[in-house]
């Protein structure tokens, strides 16, 4: 048979294009595409071939970028000269990436459709999740095994059947960092630690569905740092440029691969996200001269340099900065109430009170692992904290309404606030108009259990608390 028959045969059958030879290409693991400055899509790839996958756009066929080299994620050193435990054996992956040209109609990796952002950029229903990993910490064991008591598979199916144009993702990913005791059976034979086995079963097996529904913004949270999963988080999700000084590798490098620039997403109707990296925040503040300071001053400048593109403007990152939680003191049971961040209160509080620049209307947050509303009679955003997608709950109860004197902010004046204690789910904003948006808090089976109307930095919603916790 001639070369360029063959060629094509085995380009018929799956073969990588540009590749000859080679037998019928291996499934990725996973592909999926995240959206990364000014909204510009990336087709990702993990698969555990020592070559990336052909990607195919508009009939087209090329193989794909290594992003990430081949190989398990090496165990990180720790400040002691000593190592991180690590579980005995760890899959290895490689992964890659290519950016997707605008205009762009259909594209596969391997043979497999991947979800195209708007061609307009006009995204209008929006799916927003957070905290969605397995709790195996310390002293706290969550259930992986049990899809009630770990549900984040099911939530991502409930979302994914609401036909999202963007999943909005506000941080935690992997949380499976220590080794299921003996007696936990609820967790059993569950993989762990900062390896991709650990990220597989926390994030990219039960994402499947959702993943597959939509491009994705993704946010970093606390559990994505490089002491934790942070060589994770830079493999396989930030849509920022890969390089070895930012693999969280080495910890003489983290002062530069803790942190990353904030960008913008635009979703048509002067109106955009403007995704900023709040990983290495603390909530116990910074002592002077700390360098968090210093690199959340500099993000400060940057949002409010991106916030001029658009008239309307959604912050997305981890930390709340004007929410709400609860602490309830074991001796007592008397239940008080935190406020927002106090690490990013310091750092963005230099540049006055109302913490984010003027333009930005409306902040998403997880971290908190609950559902929440706040809106404000002073000139400070409105918030939703989405941190009820998966991990372990929250379950002291919020009040339905604080008193003027209560503030989860410097002078912010709470005039409405809503929220979803024990209960799992995910969070939809359609867009209703330029500066308005109506959103839905779904259970677990996607029921709505609540409806909030966003108007400009203003938000009301129908319930002040839900109540019970929802599903099955």
């Amino acid at each position: 048979m001639p070369r360029a028959g063959l060629l094509a045969m085995l380009a018929a059958l799956g073969g990588c294009a540009g590749f000859p030879g080679q037998q019928a290409q291996q499934a990725p693991e996973s592909a999926f595409v995240i959206l990364g400055e000014d909204g510009a899509p990336i087709a990702r790839a993990i698969t555990l071939a020592q070559a990336c996958p052909a990607i195919e756009i508009d009939g087209r066929t090329s193989p794909m970028t290594v992003r990430a080299p081949w190989g398990a994620i090496p165990v990180r050193p720790l400040e002691d000269g000593g190592k991180r435990p690590a579980p005995a054996s760890s899959t290895a992956v490689l992964s890659c990436e290519t950016p997707i040209p605008a205009g762009s109609t259909r594209v596969a990796v391997a043979g497999q459709p991947l979800p195209l952002p708007k061609a307009d950029k006009a995204y209008r229903r929006i799916v927003v999740i957070g905290d969605t990993g397995c709790r195996l910490k310390g002293k706290d064991f969550q259930e992986c095994n049990d899809p009630h008591a770990y549900p984040f598979a099911h939530i991502a199916a409930s979302a994914a059947a609401w036909k999202p144009d963007l999943v909005v993702h506000v941080g935690d990913f992997h949380y499976r960092e220590d080794p299921c005791p003996a007696d936990r059976p609820g967790c059993a034979g569950s993989p762990w630690g900062y390896n991709y086995d650990a990220w597989k079963a926390d994030f990219f097996t039960p994402a499947r569905t959702l993943l597959a529904a939509a491009p994705w913004i993704v946010a970093r949270g606390n559990h994505e740092t490089c002491s934790r999963g942070g060589q994770g988080w830079w493999r396989y999700l930030d849509p920022h440029a890969y390089a070895p000084q930012r693999s969280c590798d080495d910890p003489a490098m983290d002062v530069e691969a803790d942190y990353t620039d904030p960008y913008a997403v635009p979703i048509g109707g002067d109106a955009q996200f403007i995704v900023f990296d709040s990983a290495n925040t603390t909530y116990k503040g910074f002592k002077a001269g700390d360098v968090r300071l210093q690199k959340y001053a500099e993000a400060w400048r940057k949002m409010e340099a991106l916030s001029r593109a658009a008239r309307f403007n959604i912050a997305v990152d981890h930390h709340p900065l004007y929410a709400f939680g609860a602490n309830r003191d074991a001796a007592t049971g008397a239940i008080t109430l935190f406020g927002g961040d106090a690490g990013l209160v310091q750092a963005f509080g230099a540049f006055g009170p109302r913490l984010l620049p003027s333009n930005i209307d409306v902040l998403l947050s997880g971290h908190v692992h609950l559902w929440e509303q706040t809106s404000f009679g002073s000139d400070h955003p409105t918030q939703f904290v989405a941190g009820f997608a998966g991990t372990a709950e929250d379950i002291v109860p919020l009040p339905a309404a604080v008193p003027p004197t209560v503030t989860p902010a410097p002078g912010a004046l709470v005039e409405a606030m809503s929220s979803w204690i024990d209960g799992f789910g995910f969070m939809t904003m359609e867009r209703t108009g330029p500066d308005a948006w109506h959103a839905v808090v779904h259970d677990r089976d996607g029921r709505a259990r609540n409806t909030c109307e966003i108007k400009g930095r203003h938000s009301r919603c129908a319930l002040a608390q839900v109540q019970g916790g929802g599903g099955r």
